[in-house]
């Protein structure tokens, strides 16, 4: 049962690999359980797919498991995808534009901030995975 400081899925077993186990499982937007979903056009359900590490060889292929994650870490990987590169854009884009006076310079500067960012994330993704890590339980 999860407390109230996790997030939750009902997912499936697509394969085991020795002690990596990836789950798929229909993420749900907070809409997409209305009875209107099928007349509007922000209902959103998305097949997603997690790697899980498991030591216990308790799980099987096909089997139906709970997937959890904290919603701390939910919010750092919103933090790390979204709110620091926008930070990071509008800090450049206000600087660039005092110094430069030149909009079409400051607006191609700040949006070139973003190629480092991104491929520092890229080149970190292994240490940042560490961090996230998703857990399973029996349903």
């Amino acid at each position: 049962m999860p407390d109230s400081k996790s997030i939750e899925h009902k997912g499936r077993i697509d394969s085991i690999e020795e002690n990596k186990i990836n789950v798929s499982f229909i993420a749900l937007s907070g809409c997409a359980s209305c009875h209107a979903k099928g007349v509007c056009t922000a209902a959103d359900m998305q097949e997603k797919s997690v790697e899980v590490y498991d030591f216990s060889n308790q799980y099987s292929v096909g089997e139906e498991v709970n997937v959890t994650l904290k919603q701390s870490l939910g919010f750092r990987a919103l933090f790390l995808g979204y709110v620091l590169p926008f930070i990071m854009v509008l800090f450049i884009l206000i600087i660039l534009t005092i110094i430069t006076k030149n909009e079409a310079i400051s607006g191609i500067g700040a949006l070139l901030v973003l190629v480092p960012y991104y491929v520092g994330l890229f080149l970190l993704k292994d240490k940042i995975r560490k961090k996230f890590t998703f857990k399973i339980n029996k349903i």
